[in-house]
């Protein structure tokens, strides 16, 4: 719609409508950008919404045993969980049977980290070689950890290599997958410029592969933890005499459910701060990347 010409009164004078012209709204003032939220206040808000629900929880079991819902011999009082653990920590068992967990998890999680690697890459760089191994593997992976506890108990005995091969186990299927779909996913834009370049197969792999795929293997590490942790957890409830899955038994065994449940938040302690750590080391080492990428 044209709009009609404005008729000047003189030189730098006002202008003057036609008539029956009406005067155009003056343009709104634009918005002003909103600012952005600062990623120390960012934090701030998810730390305290990390609280309600774990208080509400704490809270529940406290009104449980005030009042009477479940016996204190089934779930003990809040306090005496938290006296216990402390007693636990300042006698030193706790930190025994701690140090005897984590050591196997150790290594059995660096036999897996070590296969899962290996079989990983050789199925995301190798069409072949993941038609044959990919369908039997992925069998392999089906299959809990539990369910090969019989099978290795007969063939290795419930001494320390038992536990090593299981957790092994647990680490190694996340860390394989993760690490052949990484490797797999790699744009191909960017592989077509390394050709460009004349890259060799191993620039290929150092320079544009590998840091690629850095991401989603690192995903599968700390998946591969994880499990581990548990995995460990499962097997020193079945088949061991020390270790924190051990202490969960005991207690168990003498009916001292404070213990149990001290054992069993060390257990979630432990898990929550590997992870973290894993999360701290996975900005540290992706902090190259650009945003978006």
């Amino acid at each position: 719609m044209a709009i009609p010409a404005l008729n000047a009164a003189g030189p730098g004078g006002p202008a003057a409508l036609p008539a029956g012209a009406q005067a155009a709204p003056a343009p709104r003032a634009a918005a002003a950008p909103a600012t952005p939220q600062s990623p120390s206040r960012a934090w701030a808000w998810r730390w305290l919404w990390a609280w309600p629900f774990p208080l509400a929880v704490l809270a529940l079991w406290q009104l449980s045993a005030v009042w009477g819902w479940v016996p204190e011999q089934v779930l003990p009082p809040p306090a005496a969980v938290f006296k216990v653990f402390a007693e636990l920590l300042a006698s030193g068992e706790l930190w025994d049977h701690l140090t005897i967990s984590m050591v196997r998890v150790a290594g059995g999680f660096g036999i897996g980290l070590v296969l899962g690697l290996l079989l990983g890459g050789a199925m995301g760089l190798s069409p072949t070689f993941r038609d044959y191994v990919f369908p039997l593997f992925k069998a392999f992976s089906q299959v809990p950890v539990i369910g090969w506890l019989p099978l290795l108990i007969l063939l290795v005995g419930i001494d320390e290599g038992l536990k090593f091969l299981l957790i092994a186990k647990a680490a190694l299927v996340p860390v394989a997958i993760n690490t052949c779909q990484g490797i797999q996913n790699v744009p191909n834009r960017l592989v077509e410029v390394a050709r460009v370049y004349g890259f060799t197969r191993w620039q290929m792999l150092r320079k544009v592969v590998f840091p690629a795929a850095t991401a989603p293997i690192w995903n599968g590490v700390r998946y591969g933890l994880t499990h581990a942790w548990l995995a460990l957890v499962v097997v020193e409830l079945l088949a061991s005499s020390e270790g924190i899955g051990f202490l969960i038994v005991y207690g168990r065994q003498l009916f001292q459910l404070d213990v149990v449940l001290a054992a069993v938040l060390a257990v979630g302690i432990v898990g929550f701060v590997i992870d973290k750590l894993l999360a701290v080391s996975e900005a540290w080492l992706l902090r190259w990347r650009k945003p978006g990428l």
